[in-house]
């Protein structure tokens, strides 16, 4: 009796989970029943399993809704209703139109109209719905003519009162309005609750012609799902056999290509690759893969390709990839075998620039009907959760702020904010609004939207309207097409180094870059910013620990800074081994034959398997559940408690000490969701190297395409001086020299009018275009003739001295800018005013300081370039030792002058602390620890130039300052504002990089207790 519930995927409308709706529906004896979610396909997967396990009839389908006007409700016959109702809504999202009041002529679908908008004249499939109030309608005579074609319309939305309470919140958060505005017509009717079956009959007992209507519209619907069979596109060519051959075919040149004629390793294992990829029908998957990398190729854009697939020397033969599994002894067999149903992971990266253009190729040449972007369901946070529950109960923006910035306990106890809590509490992780996927493509053999309704978010790529799992389960594999910043700074600096240098850099031949010389010397030294995934303070200070001057120490380092690894103990573990490999021993000897490479430590999502594999016994499908598991993708908890029980009795088999069996699962487990796998590793640390190659060897260049793509770790500032102290010669933005971007000649170095706050962005770029097409600026007033120009806009390149060409000081400037454009707007330009020569003026010589420059400069940049920040402090101390000298400090107290680079959160269990990063005198990078007692009396307060007192802590070649105390300089008085309020205000303008860290404090070295030596039995 039930043909139109909904689940919490009705986005702030319903508020059941799925399998709660079912559950309830099971203890109410309901044999049958319609998820109808409003406009929406998204639950219809999960609700079909769940039903079938309920042993319930699953009937799926759509309400039509309008401005929240319920329209029509569709329930699909078969499979083929779905795809129709998905491709009607579709239309109506692209095109932005209203649906109709009336349904189109579906030929699979039923349609269900409520009592207030049902046409007089219905079609053969088509009912009105009869609420259980609205049964007296019938004994209308115009009702009761048309009871053959009634059925019962009793809708689910809430269970209980609280959760009506809930969705009356949902619904003043969806309208943006408080809880006391909204109308019955923006709420659920009170009966919509689910009910035991007899219950619901029991209304429509004077009609039971309506009963028999429903249960003959519900033995009419039968839509199945087949979650067994890919619903990926099947064949690239026109056959299975035709995709094995030309993918054998592509491999085997590739494989000549890559190692020549006559290597047997590399054969043997292509081969027995090509064999899987075969039975497990992935050769049109690889070839879509390879299809896109070709195109790629051919536009001549850089990828990176990484993720489980590097594991396979089929995708570093087919160009992919470009990570050799044979050097690094990768383990196809873990990613891709006979157990495993879905296809391995290819994570690709093009320059943030270019995958607008690859996604574009992907749509046409797969067909738009058949391609569409993953969806997220983002969910109510715990930020968003108090700040939109409270705006309902009608909370100012000051208290909205306080409860969505503090931590729960610190929040005010008041009645309302009781209210907030509770029903917030409830929100938590449930559905908010659905979104795309940052990479996820799917590409489907039918039709997509014989799947999922498409929604065209404001990028311009259709996406489907559910997540990946879903995607997954129903069959449909995504492929992740990434951008990121630092194959723009490869692609940017290889050509700036051509441009200025006339030096061709092939940076595609990783062979020059990968464990090239000095390189690996500036790897282990940690002089790394800029690098793509190896710049970040942990990182650097990692790589100083361990001394990092290789290709395979590289790679271990990318995997273990990531928290899995580290919140295990592993990190700490590793470095130790790493630098005492003399004073540990292998825990068993599973260990050293699996993990000798990285000291018995488990370091990749592999290393997991080959232990559950090697140690504990488990069967290759099992170590698939655990990689899914360590990868964040596996959602079945009873899988995996399954296999953790399976792994405790295998391992009680093999006859493990008890203890050593906890211990190794322990650190099995430690993993989950945090850690990469060997070849996704390896593929940063390609990446990483050739980013390294560009600094080492072409270092202004580099930087300047690292300021450019505004992508990296640190703010812009951080990077001109890391060019600074390469060699380059900064200067600020110029109207004849400077572009749009920071540009670079010889070693000079203009910063780009991207980077002048307060100066428009159609400004900024039409000055270079306009100078360009009619030569260099001649003066101030034919700059001002040429480019349409505000006054404000003119004074910002005053004060940043963009005009000094014209040899006069920003005092004349601004008057004969004030003078030619007094009552000027750009808009109403008069060109024969701008040609009447400027009357001259003799002014009189105003003094300016040698600081007002850098003072303009932090105004507009946040950042001084015409001297350094210590240069504007008013004390003349400058601490008592430098960043170079502090190796030898080790235990010793030191006070220091540094200037505020970045600080990053940690929670831990005593409090938040922080490490920071400063440079000093010298320009050189060092770091400090703060910790919560010292940050109560001591707390940063902003960029800028502190004095610091601490103990130095020298932990495998890296020195940390320990602070004890520490107070921030004072700059000089504004000598622009001598005499006003505003004196101290530019160091406000100052920045810092702050990363907050939101995860549970990690556990202590003692707390983790990992073993260093053989466990006894």
């Amino acid at each position: 009796m039930y043909l139109n519930c909904h689940s919490f995927h009705s986005l702030r409308y319903g508020t059941i989970p799925l399998a709660d709706l079912v559950q309830e529906a099971a203890a109410c004896q309901v044999r049958a029943m319609a998820l109808t979610d409003i406009n929406t396909v998204t639950g219809i997967y999960d609700f079909y399993k769940a039903c079938i396990e309920a042993n319930i009839k699953p009937i799926v389908g759509m309400e039509f809704r309008q401005d929240n006007k319920l329209l029509y409700i569709g329930l699909a016959e078969n499979r083929a209703g779905i795809g129709e109702m998905c491709r009607f809504l579709t239309r109506h999202n692209f095109d932005d139109i209203p649906m109709p009041d009336t349904a189109p002529d579906f030929e699979n679908v039923a349609i269900i109209y409520p009592v207030e908008n049902a046409p007089f004249a219905m079609k053969e499939k088509e009912y009105v719905g009869i609420r259980p109030e609205q049964v007296t309608l019938l004994y209308n005579k115009e009702w009761k003519s048309r009871i053959s074609k009634a059925v019962v319309l009793h809708p689910v939305t809430y269970r209980t009162k609280k959760e009506y309470n809930l969705h009356r919140i949902l619904r003043a958060i969806d309208t943006n309005i408080i809880l006391s505005k909204l109308t019955e017509d923006n709420y659920c009717k009170q009966s919509e609750t689910m009910l035991p079956v007899s219950e619901v009959e029991a209304f429509y007992s004077e009609y039971p012609q309506i009963i028999r209507n429903t249960e003959k519209l519900i033995d009419r619907c039968n839509f199945e799902y087949d979650f067994s069979t890919p619903k990926n596109k099947k064949n690239y060519t026109e056959s299975k056999q035709g995709d094995k051959a030309l993918l054998t075919k592509l491999a085997q040149e590739g494989l000549l290509r890559r190692y020549g004629a006559d290597h047997k390793d590399a054969t043997t294992r292509l081969n027995r690759e090509l064999k899987v990829i075969d039975e497990l029908n992935f050769s049109a998957y690889f070839l879509i893969t390879w299809d896109i990398v070709q195109y790629s190729f051919s536009k001549g854009l850089m990828h990176i390709g990484r993720g489980s697939g590097a594991n396979s020397i089929v995708a570093y033969c087919l160009g992919i990839t470009d990570i050799c599994p044979l050097e690094l002894d990768l383990y196809f067999e873990r990613f891709l075998n006979l157990n495993r149903k879905s296809p391995p992971d290819f994570d690709i990266d093009w320059s943030w620039q270019d995958r607008y253009t690859i996604l574009e190729y992907i749509f046409e040449r797969f067909g738009r009907e058949h391609v569409a972007f993953c969806g997220t369901i983002a969910e109510f946070k715990y930020r968003s959760i108090f700040r939109e529950v409270g705006k309902v109960f009608g909370l100012p923006k000051e208290e909205l702020d306080a409860l969505a910035t503090r931590p729960i306990h610190a929040h005010d106890n008041n009645k309302i904010v009781k209210l907030v809590h509770e029903y917030g509490i409830m929100l938590e992780k449930y559905p908010n609004m659905r979104s795309m996927h940052s990479c996820g493509i799917l590409i489907s053999e039918e039709p997509i939207t014989n799947y999922s309704a498409l929604e065209m978010p404001p990028k311009g790529f259709p996406i489907v309207q559910f997540d990946m799992h879903i995607a997954e389960d129903i069959g449909l594999d995504k492929f992740d097409i990434l951008s990121q910043r630092g194959i723009g700074h490869i692609n940017d600096a290889a050509a700036l180094v051509e441009k200025n240098r006339g030096i061709k850099v092939d940076i595609r031949d990783t062979s020059i870059s990968k464990n090239e010389a000095l390189a690996n010397e500036y790897l282990s030294r940690g002089n790394t910013i800029g690098c793509f995934y190896i710049e970040s303070p942990a990182m650097r200070g990692l790589l100083r620990r361990l001394k990092c001057n290789d290709y395979k120490t590289l790679v271990a380092a990318s995997s273990i800074i990531r928290p899995g690894v580290a919140q295990s103990g592993m990190m700490k573990e590793y470095i130790f081994r790493h630098n005492h490999p003399d004073k540990f021993e292998y825990f068993h000897e599973v260990f050293e034959e699996q993990l000798g490479e990285t000291y018995g430590i488990m370091v990749y999502q592999e290393d997991v398997i080959k232990i559950a594999l090697g140690f504990g016994g488990l069967d290759p499908a099992d170590g698939d559940i655990l990689r899914r598991a360590m990868s964040g993708k596996g959602r079945s908890k009873a899988a995996l408690q399954k296999v953790k029980d399976k792994f405790f009795a295998c391992c009680a088999e093999k006859g493990h000490p008890v203890q050593l069996s906890q211990e190794v699962y322990r650190q099995i487990e430690s993993f989950a969701g945090y850690s990469f796998c060997k070849a996704h590793s390896a593929s940063y640390a390609v990446e990483s190297y050739q980013s390294l190659y560009l600094k080492v060897y072409y270092p202004l260049e580099f930087m300047v395409a690292v300021i450019n793509n505004q992508g990296g770790f640190y703010r812009t500032e951080v990077y001109v001086h890391e060019a600074k102290m390469s060699g380059g010669v900064i200067h600020n933005p110029c109207v004849n020299k400077s572009e749009f971007q920071t540009t670079l000649y010889g070693k000079d170095i203009y910063l780009g009018f991207m980077h002048l706050q307060g100066l428009e962005a159609k400004i900024a770029n039409l000055i270079p275009d306009e100078r360009e097409q009619n030569g260099e600026y001649r003066s101030l007033e034919d700059f001002i003739k040429r480019i349409p120009i505000g006054i404000e806009g003119v004074q910002t390149l005053i004060f940043i001295g963009a005009f000094r060409f014209t040899g006069m000081n920003k005092n004349e400037l601004l008057v004969r800018a004030r003078l030619l454009m007094v009552n000027y707007k750009p808009e109403n330009r008069m060109p024969s005013l701008l040609d009447t020569p400027v009357k001259e003026y003799k002014l009189p010589t105003l003094e300016r300081s040698e600081f007002e420059d850098a003072f303009d400069e932090i105004e507009l940049l946040s950042f001084p370039v015409s001297c350094s920040p210590f240069d504007l402090l008013q004390t003349k101390y400058r601490g008592g030792v430098r960043a170079r000298e502090l190796t030898s400090y080790h235990k010793k107290t030191v006070k220091m002058l540094a200037y505020l680079v970045s600080r990053k959160h940690v929670p831990t269990k005593r409090g938040e602390m922080f490490f920071g990063t400063w440079i000093d005198l010298d320009g050189n990078y060092f770091d400090t620890a703060h910790f919560s007692d010292c940050l109560k009396q001591y707390p940063f307060q902003g960029g800028g130039c502190y004095l610091l007192l601490g103990t130095v802590e020298v932990d495998y070649h890296f020195p940390t300052i320990t602070i004890q105390k520490m107070a921030k300089m004072p700059f000089i008085p504004d000598p622009r504002y001598s005499h006003s309020d505003k004196r101290f205000d530019a160091q406000k303008n100052i920045r810092e990089d702050v990363s907050m860290t939101h995860r549970a404090p990690y556990p202590q070295e003692h707390e983790i207790g990992l073993p260093r030596f053989k466990m006894k039995n």
